[in-house]
């Protein structure tokens, strides 16, 4: 098969889709492999480690696009690269379409095989393409939170671990997962006062028998919610549900509540975010202040560690990759079932149920009578 990876154009997107080790075992599995000129170097990979890996170098995007029977990307393409799209391309990356009704709609007319990292589930329920970046997310959400409650940034200029003498910082997690559970290593790690909140109690029992008396587990529901806010310094919003739009579970009204310049970071703003006062933001200018809570809400937060993120993230996709490579898509998900959840378009048809739900007018398709 014909795979390619072109450079990402988000605003300040420096990950990359392949790395020249994933070229290597592409090209020694029988596989032509096109790469846009530049596109690793955010990473810190060159166009000589490419080559030397077996690629063929393209000038641009539209060559790449034009040649290649399976696109292997990062993050979801952007209305520039929706005129790249044509029938029976794999697209594979980051998709996040419950928040995205025009790539939707730019898919489904192309007839497009988008098949998503954040809705491959394996057969222990886990999310193996999405949990590398939901590890750095989380991890970065306490990095960041901290950073922006310092004055100079509208915060209200308190250090999370505090110093003897003085209080520490109260940290308050909507969300027990890979996220969560993330944040809270850091946050604990940081010394601050951590309380942690999930509708999973035995999430719950979970954390609590890692953590043990550092943090404070709470059952997930509005009343502990406004409570626990109320007094938060910094909030973290990780709330997931595959495939579908995030809940709105920070509501407006808490923000009057809250103390002036506490930090509110959301990590489910791919999936519309977690939070009623949540807008995307970006890593050029990545926060705003809303009734006196500072806001933290990029879209691609482990952007920011594009070398990190991108080894960690090709780490997990290249062997799934592979198979759908090796076989085509039909044939890898007849042998390996855990692909069909990843498939949540395929011509022309809506095929991921959460998706489908958070539009309306949209017929969605069983990925099995279609998929065969």
């Amino acid at each position: 098969m014909k795979v390619g990876s072109v450079r990402e154009i988000k605003n300040n997107e420096f990950r990359v889709g392949m790395i020249p080790d994933n070229v290597k075992s592409y090209v020694n599995a029988g596989h032509e492999v096109y790469i846009e000129k530049g596109a690793g170097a955010g990473s810190g990979f060159t166009d000589e480690e490419y080559i030397a890996a077996g690629a063929t170098m393209l000038d641009t995007a539209k060559e790449v696009w034009d040649t290649v029977e399976m696109m292997v990307k990062v993050k979801e393409p952007l209305p520039e690269e929706y005129p790249l799209f044509h029938e029976g391309l794999i697209l594979y990356t980051y998709l996040h379409l419950a928040a995205d009704k025009p790539q939707t709609d730019a898919l489904l007319a192309a007839k497009v095989k988008g098949v998503a990292y954040e809705t491959l589930m394996d057969r222990n329920g886990c999310l193996p393409l999405l949990a590398p970046m939901s590890q750095i997310a989380g991890r970065l959400s306490v990095q960041e939170g901290a950073k922006y409650l310092e004055k100079i940034y509208g915060g209200e200029g308190v250090l999370l671990a505090g110093v003897p003498g003085t209080p520490k910082a109260n940290v308050v997690i909507l969300g027990g997962g890979s996220v969560g559970t993330n944040a809270c290593k850091i946050a604990v790690g940081m010394g601050a006062n951590v309380t942690i909140l999930d509708v999973n109690l035995q999430r719950l029992a979970y954390l609590d028998d890692i953590f043990g008396a550092r943090i404070q587990t709470l059952a997930s529901n509005d009343a502990n919610i406004e409570k626990s806010v109320k007094e938060a310094d910094l909030v973290i919003g990780s709330v997931l549900i595959p495939g579908k739009a995030a809940p709105k579970l920070f509501k407006k009204k808490y923000l009057k509540e809250m103390k002036p310049g506490a930090v509110f970071v959301d990590v489910a703003v791919d999936q519309g975010g977690c939070g009623e006062t949540t807008r995307v933001t970006y890593h050029d200018d990545p926060i705003y202040i809303e009734e006196g809570v500072v806001h933290y809400c990029v879209g691609n937060m482990p952007g920011a560690v594009p070398r990190t993120s991108t080894i960690a993230l090709t780490n997990a996709t290249l062997s799934y990759g592979l198979q759908i490579a090796g076989k085509g898509l039909e044939q890898a998900c007849r042998e390996n079932e855990v692909i069909y959840s990843a498939i949540n378009t395929y011509d022309g048809k809506l095929t991921c149920k959460n998706v489908a739900d958070s539009f309306e007018g949209y017929e969605y398709v069983d990925v099995r009578s279609v998929v065969k």
